[in-house]
């Protein structure tokens, strides 16, 4: 839980929250398939719908800044580092802007790539994530 201090009480945002608003901003990067949870027990990741967005998000830090860490599937055929970095600039813009409070870092971790071949239709596999 964040906390902000204002002129007339405190805010408090819960994790949660910012995680969603760093998923919803990640996902409007060309290039980003979908948020990854990891299963740590079998070390494979799973693309995540839309409303499960913030499973991918680990929010750390305190009144400083925040740390993001994303857990995310990219498209085959895009520039990683690129879709890592504009997914960098657009949460950390978003959280900023949206609830006020600073952010130290944005952390990409790459857990798959989707791989479509033409003869399979985007919602029949994920094959090439891990």
């Amino acid at each position: 839980m964040e906390e902000i201090s204002a002129q007339l009480g405190r805010i408090q945002i819960a994790n949660e929250v910012i995680a969603q608003i760093a998923g919803a901003a990640a996902m409007t990067v060309y290039g980003l398939v979908g948020m990854a949870a990891r299963n740590v027990q079998e070390g494979l990741s799973e693309l995540l719908g839309r409303e499960q967005m913030s499973r991918g998000v680990e929010v750390r830090g305190g009144s400083d800044g925040v740390i993001l860490d994303l857990h995310v599937i990219v498209e085959y055929g895009v520039k990683i580092s690129e879709v890592a970095h504009n997914i960098m600039d657009q949460v950390r813009y978003q959280v900023e802007n949206l609830v006020g409070l600073p952010v130290r870092q944005v952390n990409v971790h790459v857990e798959g790539v989707r791989v479509n071949s033409p003869a399979q239709p985007a919602s029949a596999g994920q094959r090439g994530v891990r």
